[in-house]
């Protein structure tokens, strides 16, 4: 019966008490441990506050095994979005309480919480978009004096005038994912740069992209090393589900240089993309592919030259379903031996030599001749520095017949 009373008694009657100590708590600047702490008590529940880069602000949890279960998606978790002005500023995670919640404190309690998360961390905002801004003028040489730049970085709080690195990040997911993710990358980005260098600055590269950019205060040509390291260790473990692929520029001397090192970054990112069993790459071991590097301010050169080397492969795989690609790519890594190549792509060497021969004929470039290979191999060079992805189709191509390959 007391039960099936308090079922009846609709929403708990607000207590008033708990209701000043959140305004006592903004009044006194407390913070934002301290309102959550005094909103859940008031709702008589249990809160995490997030930013929106997914960040936890603070938690009001009567135990860790309550904050863990807060965090996932149980059945009695609730997460509320936090705007103010149309904007989103964060989320509340919630617990619902064995009494429903009145929707008027509910509403009130919320709107306190967003009003001072945007308060507290709207200069830590504008902070970080002149960090930003700073960062994309440097990495796109725009800044053209030195002193004018190593002073522009102290007043954001990185010192670039005893060398600096780049390292360029992307993450892809495996599996359907939240939409926010992206601010995640970001944040867990900085988060994994700035132990090992204090003043490194992430942004993205471009608007909504999955690719993250980081400048690096480098003076000693290995904290770029270290900070790859930590960076994708909070990757792994704040992003798991996804494949990442990270790029490290050499460390440059002159932050008139970063520039170029940004290139480096670029060329060593889309060089590891090719490579499954890598995540992260450092230009220093690209090996030949740093004869392309000139290239990357005019990647219509680069485009080009594959244009006029691999591209016709790439369309008759796309079009027939075959690997004329894959088998050229495994050819070269086998030093041209055409035994080990049908070794490793489990083909018998008549098929090989046969699908070098249709090569021959789209390309005019044969696998033969040492000319040939090396114009090919810079082709397929050109092709994962400019980042773009081979066909995936099988190989299922049947002697010289033409049309499409049936399935």
């Amino acid at each position: 019966m007391a039960d099936r009373a308090q079922e009846q008694a609709g929403p708990a009657t607000p207590d008033l008490a708990a209701l000043a100590a959140i305004t006592d708590a903004v009044e006194d600047g407390a913070g934002l441990p301290a309102i959550l702490r005094a909103a859940a008590r008031a709702l008589d529940t249990s809160l995490i506050l997030i930013d929106r880069s997914a960040t936890v602000l603070a938690v009001a949890a009567r135990s860790p095994a309550d904050e863990r279960s807060l965090m996932s998606d149980a059945d009695d978790v609730t997460t509320i979005e936090l705007k103010v002005a149309e904007a989103t500023v964060g989320r509340l995670r919630m617990r619902a309480s064995e009494r429903p919640t009145d929707a008027s404190l509910l509403r009130l309690v919320t709107t306190l919480i967003a009003s001072e998360v945007e308060r507290v961390r709207a200069p830590e905002r504008a902070s970080e978009e002149a960090a930003t801004s700073f960062m994309r003028a440097v990495l796109d040489g725009r800044i053209q004096d030195r002193q004018d730049l190593v002073a522009r970085g102290k007043e954001l709080g990185t010192d670039l005038g005893s060398g600096a690195s780049v390292v360029i990040i992307r993450a892809h997911p495996r599996n359907p994912t939240e939409e926010d993710w992206r601010r995640r990358l970001l944040a867990l980005a900085a988060r994994g740069a700035r132990p090992i260098a204090p003043g490194a600055i992430a942004a993205t590269t471009a608007e909504e992209a999955a690719e993250i950019a980081v400048l690096l205060p480098d003076g000693d040509g290995e904290t770029g090393r270290r900070a790859v390291s930590a960076i994708l260790r909070e990757l792994e473990s704040g992003l798991p589900g996804f494949a990442f692929a990270v790029g490290r520029s050499r460390r440059t001397e002159d932050p008139l240089d970063l520039f170029r090192a940004r290139n480096e970054a670029l060329l060593a990112a889309n060089v590891v993309e090719g490579e499954p069993e890598r995540t992260e790459l450092g230009y220093e071991e690209t090996g030949t592919y740093q004869l392309l590097l000139p290239h990357m301010n005019d990647p219509a050169e680069l485009r080009r030259f594959y244009d006029e080397t691999v591209r016709p492969l790439v369309a008759y795989d796309e079009q027939y379903e075959t690997d004329l690609l894959g088998t050229l790519s495994t050819f070269l890594e086998c030093d041209a031996n055409v035994n080990a190549t049908a070794q490793r792509l489990i083909t018998h060497r008549h098929t090989v030599r046969y699908r070098f021969e249709r090569v021959r004929e789209l390309t005019g470039l044969d696998v033969s001749s040492t000319d040939g290979r090396e114009k090919l191999s810079l082709g397929l060079k050109a092709m994962r520095v400019l980042g773009i992805a081979p066909p995936r189709g099988p190989a299922r191509e049947r002697g010289a017949e033409g049309g499409r390959v049936p399935r």
